[in-house]
């Protein structure tokens, strides 16, 4: 049975094991949503959590820019299969392919948040979008597969600026915050009259914690600049949920939504990607939602349409992300559809890497190299960072420690389909194609192969 007592306890106990100084769950079940918080907004400087207080959402921001964009396709305004020179005749050279849809699935090929050094991108969503969303930051083409991209939903928020004429906050806040009477807090200017929690950095090892600053600048907003509560979650998941809120999202858009995209493999991600959800669970009653980690964040839902279930979590610490994998093993028992953590399938057999599997792959600014190290394993260096002791399994999948955060990251070499031949990785669902002496000539190439 679910009541607030076993969800108080479970947050609570959870978050003490974790280090989590402040968090929220709210669950949909059976008709009826239960809500708890526990903790401080600041870790010892007091700012008691309510179940009003606004999280820094990371990228479950991205689910309300998908939401945005998938309402103006039901008016009309907008064709989830139009390219997108059809609104910005600026990006004419990104051709026919990069669409709408594989935008928001994740599919157009751009490459993930290529750094941006000038004041005008870290101001101005549009200049950083026409500067970057150009073929040289195509790390394959349009619609070859899934590659996680913060760039595409920056390409999405300017998108809807250009159709309704307001900048990407105030679009969100009129067309779909205040409709479901959430109240709008986005990071670059929260509003005074609610309350935002702080990040923070926790080290379970040396027992430190500290806050950190949230600050995704103008151009990465739509990507993961709101911020918002586990309540405020449950009410974008009851989009998805019979009957819906048809005066919003009609019913068939909101099934549109969540209808996987075949080639959308985010591996170690979810099990599928639709159209701004990752999709969990395979079957006749997948579970859908978004996974936000930020600087000093974590925060989390889902939504099960056959059920009617909902689940929210919000946290002020990168630590969360442990909370939510044993909150969900523990929710499960008791909802009519269980739910679990998403767990990447791999080997456990491993191999010595291969030598032609070694190399650099590049995705955008973001350099990954690879290299032999002893007893087998593989070394991974991303833009300067090392990962020793990378355990590489005869599926092409691998496995890696992630010292930051203390989990087990999966990733996977990918075959080209023609050849064969190994040539690109995908580590948290961003792929990274072989360096060449020209990736840009290549990937041109294949556009128009």
């Amino acid at each position: 049975m679910l009541d607030h007592a076993f969800l108080g306890d479970v947050l609570g106990r959870l978050a003490d094991r974790h280090r989590v100084p402040g968090a929220q769950l709210a669950v949909r079940h059976r008709g009826g949503t239960l809500a708890v918080h526990i903790g401080e907004t600041v870790y010892g400087a007091g700012g008691d959590m309510t179940l009003d207080t606004a999280f820094p959402l990371g990228s479950v921001t991205k689910a309300f820019t998908a939401t945005v964009a998938m309402m103006l396709v039901a008016d009309g305004d907008l064709g989830l299969d139009e390219p997108v020179r059809e609104h910005l005749p600026e990006l004419a050279g990104l051709g026919e392919q990069v669409t709408v849809a594989r935008l928001l699935s994740h599919t157009s090929g751009l490459a993930s948040d290529p750094d941006c050094d000038s004041v005008d991108c870290a101001t101005s969503l549009r200049r950083y979008v026409l500067d970057e969303c150009r073929p040289h930051n195509l790390v394959q083409p349009p619609g070859a597969g899934f590659s996680y991209s913060n760039l595409g939903y920056a390409l999405v928020g300017l998108l809807i600026e250009t159709i309704t004429g307001m900048r990407w906050p105030e679009a969100t806040e009129s067309i779909l915050l205040r409709p479901l009477g959430v109240a709008p807090a986005f990071l670059d200017d929260p509003p005074p009259s609610r309350q935002v929690a702080t990040g923070h950095s926790v080290n379970v090892a040396i027992g430190r914690t500290m806050p950190v600053r949230q600050s995704p600048g103008v151009a990465h907003a739509p990507a993961g600049g709101l911020a918002a509560s586990a309540t405020d979650l449950v009410s974008l998941a009851l989009l998805h949920v019979p009957p819906g809120v048809p005066n919003l999202l009609p019913v068939a858009d909101a099934a549109r939504m969540r209808r996987p995209v075949a080639g959308a493999e985010p591996f170690g991600l979810a099990d599928g990607w639709a159209m701004g959800l990752a999709a969990f669970g395979s079957g006749g009653s997948p579970w859908f939602g978004h996974d936000g980690n930020g600087n000093g964040t974590a925060c989390y839902f889902r939504v099960n349409p056959s059920s009617g279930d909902a689940i929210a979590f919000t946290s002020n610490s990168n630590t969360g992300y442990h909370l939510w994998q044993e909150l969900l093993d523990e929710l499960g028992g008791r909802l009519d559809v269980p739910i679990g953590p998403h767990r990447a399938r791999v080997s456990r057999r491993s191999i010595p890497v291969p030598a032609s599997w070694l190399g650099s792959y590049v995705n955008g600014d973001v350099e990954y190299t690879v290299t032999a190290a002893a007893g087998g394993h593989l070394r991974l260096i991303v833009d300067g960072d090392v990962f020793p002791g990378v355990t590489c399994h005869d599926d092409l999948t691998f496995s890696l420690p992630d010292p930051a955060s203390a989990q087990v990251l999966h990733g996977r070499f990918v075959r080209d389909q023609r050849t064969g031949a190994v040539d690109a990785i995908q580590l948290s669902g961003r792929t990274a194609r072989r360096r060449t002496d020209d990736p840009a000539r290549e990937v041109r190439s294949r556009l128009t192969a």
